[in-house]
Parts: C-alpha cells; sequence; structure tokens
C-alpha cells in the first residue's frame, strides 16, 4: 500500500498586525511606517504519513491548528516550512460554503467545482441528477446560493464533494451542521468510499467517531503534534489533556477505581438502549475499588452524535459526599425524566477527587442510547407543561357623575 499524503517538518506562521490602515489616506500618510505585528504559529514542526485506502482522524481543540493543516494538504495554503506530499485527486469539504460562488445558483456552483478539480462539462452532466438528489435541494437548486441556509450549503457541498470520484476526501467539522437524517445519509457515503479503498481525512469534535471509523489518528495540541497512532489510545491522550483545571493545572489519572460494566435501565427496570421524551432513566455502573477512596465524587456527562455537551452534573455539585470502600460497589444514577426528544446520545461516568485534580477511572463511550418522539411538537426538548383557562369576574370601576 502507498502513501496518498506524507507531511515532513510542516510549519505555518502567520502575523497578526496590532493595527490597520483602512483608508487610502492613511496608506499615504504613514506608507514608511511598518505595521507592528507578532508572529503566530498555528502549525509547529507535524510529521506523518497517510496511507492510502486509510481513514485517517485528526482531533484537537479549537485552534490547536487541524483547519489550517488541511487546507495545507488542500492546496489551499503554503507551508512556512517543511514538505507536503499528495498522491491523487483531493476533494475537500472544508468548511460552510468553501469554494462557492453567493451569486451563482446550486447548479452552476457543481459545474464550477467541478472546473476546479479537472472535470469537463460532459463528465458533470452524467453525475447532475444524483448530485442534486443527494443533495436533496429540489427547485433551490436552481437559487442563488446566498439564500441558502446553513444545511443546504452543508448539503451541497457534501454532494459534490463525494461525487467528483476523489482519491482523497477532507471532510472538517461541516457535517456537525447538517440535520441527524443527513450526516447518517454522509456517513453511509464515507463507508461505501471506505469499502472501495479511497483514503479519507476526517476532522471532528466527535472523537468517539475517530474512534470508532479511522484506523489511525493524530492529535494536535496548540500547533505541535501531542499524539499519534491508534484512534482509541489518542482519544484517550487527548481526553486526558483536557483534564486540567480552570487554572491550568494538570489532572492525574491514576485509575485506582475500575468500572467494568455501565447499564441503562429503562423505567421497567430491564436494560434498554432507546427511551422516549419523558421517560426515566436509570445508570447503573459497577465499581471495583482497589482501595479505600475518602471523599470521592461521581460523575455523569451526555453528550449528542456530533460531539456537543448536552448535560453534566456530579456530586460536589448536587453538595453530596461519600465514600468508597475496596471491592466491588454500585453506583446508581437516576433520571427520573429525559428531557431530550430525538438523537443519539452518548453517557459518560467518572469518579475523581474533591478538587478535580486526581481521576480515579471514567468511562470513554460505555452507555449508548438513543432518543425516539412521536410528538409533534416542535423543537429538541420535551417540557412538561399545563395549561389551564380560568373565568376571571369582571371589575366595574365606580363612575361619579359631576354634573
Amino acid at each position: 500500500m502507498g502513501t496518498a499524503v506524507e507531511l515532513v517538518g510542516v510549519s505555518k506562521r502567520f502575523k497578526l498586525y496590532h493595527e490597520r490602515y483602512h483608508t487610502l489616506k492613511e496608506r499615504l500618510i504613514f506608507f514608511k511606517r511598518s505595521l507592528s505585528y507578532e508572529e503566530f504559529w498555528a502549525l509547529d514542526d507535524v510529521s506523518f504519513d497517510i496511507s492510502q485506502g486509510s481513514t485517517f482522524g485528526l482531533i484537537g481543540a479549537n485552534g490547536s491548528g487541524k483547519t489550517t493543516l488541511l487546507k495545507i494538504i488542500a492546496g489551499i495554503l503554503r507551508p512556512t516550512s517543511g514538505e507536503v506530499g499528495v498522491n491523487g485527486r483531493i476533494a475537500a469539504l472544508l468548511e460552510l460554503g468553501a469554494g462557492f460562488h453567493p451569486d451563482l445558483t446550486g447548479r452552476e456552483n457543481i459545474y464550477l467545482n467541478a472546473s476546479v478539480l479537472g472535470l469537463g462539462k460532459k463528465e458533470v452532466d452524467k453525475k447532475l441528477d444524483s448530485i442534486v438528489d443527494f443533495a436533496e435541494l429540489g427547485a433551490f437548486i436552481d437559487n442563488p446560493v446566498r439564500n441558502y441556509s446553513s444545511g443546504m450549503y452543508v448539503r451541497l457541498g457534501f454532494a459534490v464533494a463525494v461525487h467528483l470520484d476523489p482519491d482523497i476526501l477532507l471532510v472538517d467539522e461541516v457535517l456537525a451542521v447538517g440535520d441527524e437524517a443527513f450526516q447518517e445519509k454522509c456517513l453511509a457515503r464515507i463507508r461505501e468510499f471506505q469499502r472501495e479503498g479511497r483514503t479519507i481525512i476526517l476532522v471532528t469534535h466527535a472523537v468517539d467517531q475517530v474512534r470508532e471509523m479511522c484506523d489511525h489518528a493524530v492529535f494536535l495540541d496548540h500547533g505541535r503534534m501531542a499524539g499519534e497512532g491508534d484512534p482509541s489510545e489518542v482519544v484517550r491522550g487527548y481526553r486526558n489533556r483536557l483534564s486540567t483545571t480552570p487554572t491550568g493545572e494538570k489532572v492525574s489519572v491514576i485509575g485506582n477505581v475500575d468500572i467494568p460494566a455501565v447499564r441503562l435501565l429503562g423505567p421497567d427496570g430491564a436494560v434498554s438502549e432507546t427511551f422516549h421524551p419523558g421517560e426515566s432513566m436509570v445508570v447503573e455502573a459497577d465499581l471495583d475499588a482497589h482501595e479505600r477512596i475518602e471523599d470521592p465524587v461521581f460523575s455523569v456527562n451526555i453528550h449528542d452524535s456530533a460531539g456537543r455537551h448536552v448535560f453534566g452534573t456530579n456530586t460536589h455539585l448536587r453538595h453530596m459526599k461519600s465514600s468508597l470502600d475496596p471491592g466491588p460497589s454500585r453506583l446508581r444514577i437516576t433520571f427520573p425524566v429525559l428531557a431530550m426528544k430525538e438523537g443519539r446520545f452518548r453517557l459518560t461516568v467518572g469518579v475523581h477527587s474533591r478538587d478535580g485534580l486526581t481521576i480515579f477511572a471514567t468511562t470513554d463511550a460505555a452507555g449508548r442510547f438513543e432518543m425516539r418522539s412521536d410528538s409533534g411538537e416542535p423543537g429538541s426538548l420535551y417540557m412538561p407543561c399545563n395549561f389551564t383557562v380560568e373565568q376571571v369576574a369582571e371589575t366595574r370601576r365606580g363612575v361619579v357623575d359631576g354634573g
């Protein structure tokens, strides 16, 4: 198997100017004065190879350099130093509306994007109906894209990218913008690309998606590589790096407690992976402490399929105290009412110290469940409420006749 992408010592520097001249008059008056700036290194000595046919995950916090790196691979940016080698045609879906001309219609933008990739009109003619069908735009395909919603941008951009037969597909976070049904449709097409042996580079904050779909991953931290290798190990390192206090103190992960199993129980007490709005859910976590833990804090967090933090709490925030003796124990967390209406969610459980500086145990993605709703009510949350209407007696004010 050959190499699809090779990066050797890639660095990228930007100049951040403290002031700018906005008018011609200012430029003429101050043309000899150099603007003050500071250097910002978005990437610093990044090196790795991506094998042909692999699915490669790129993770990191906002500002870590992920998008800059993809733009360098796509040829949109040039590195300040280092070398980049790419073997094959690239289709890049880097940001919302990238490559679209706002005054052209969706149909015209399809031909524009295709021509940039070197495809002729006849080739696009053959794929046009399929692209339009995939994008689900209907009559909007002949409207200027400036009038498109964010979801319509995503659908058209992804439809164009995957229909132009790329050898390498770059996808940067944009799938989080589309609705859940379209996300599933896109993921199905990505899996089809995997079976066809195409190379995929995926950037997402939904790191469980990286672990499930990718065979190799890199973790960027402030422009530098902080981890590379097996996706599960890279994701674990990323989450540990995020485990810092607000003042930046590093959290210690010591693993004094094992969590061998987590179960989600429905209203009938049976294990379930599907719930409905308004139902209760009980989380049972089996714990096995290696030694006595004084004053532990138990936590629970829920993220949606796009990696967004939906809910989180712990026994410290709920003003509860407890202890954990050596040996097996069972943690029960009861949700009397589930407020989410639809979607797939990931639930994690953890045990840490009161000051948050020591993590005794944490699950990665042991609890997964789906919310389903038959309600016709709009919105994403189920909010119990009651309506009452009462007849109010009319109050008449006295009228004083001054005549």
